[in-house]
């Protein structure tokens, strides 16, 4: 039986974290996170990001300053990487970075600023011929 919530969380995740990505999570998921992976497909992807009342731009602002405050330079990354996915410039990351530096603090927002630069410059070789591999995290 098809599970519709389920189904449309990974069409989400796909759109926004892209296929390399979920598929390199999915062929490293164990018995101990299939459970986690459901989870995040399921109730992130499927229920969240799913809603019409923010477009993908804002939730992935959104993303990005929370990300920045709570230290989760690992995630930061693969949402940076969504973010550019979802139409937000390297300029108005980094003002998503800025503005979270005032409520979160600088030492969140430096060290959100590193990942975002080295991330970005990831990118930008990719678009260049012979481009850079994917560095996303799982």
């Amino acid at each position: 039986m098809p599970d519709d919530v389920h189904e449309a969380g990974m069409a989400v995740r796909r759109q926004v974290l892209g296929d390399e990505h979920v598929d390199r999570a999915v062929a490293n998921t164990t018995d101990l996170t299939a459970p986690f992976q459901d989870f995040i497909t399921r109730y992130a992807w499927g229920s969240v990001w799913t809603r019409d009342e923010l477009d993908r731009r804002t939730r992935s602002c959104i993303t990005l300053a929370v990300l920045t405050a709570l230290h989760c330079h690992q995630e930061l990354e693969m949402h940076v990487r969504a973010a550019r996915r979802n139409g937000l410039t390297p300029a108005e990351i980094g003002e998503v970075i800025l503005h979270t530096a005032v409520y979160a603090g600088v030492p969140a927002a430096n060290a959100a600023y590193a990942v975002a630069q080295r991330t970005l410059g990831y990118l930008a070789l990719a678009d260049q011929p012979g481009g850079a591999d994917d560095r996303a995290a799982d």
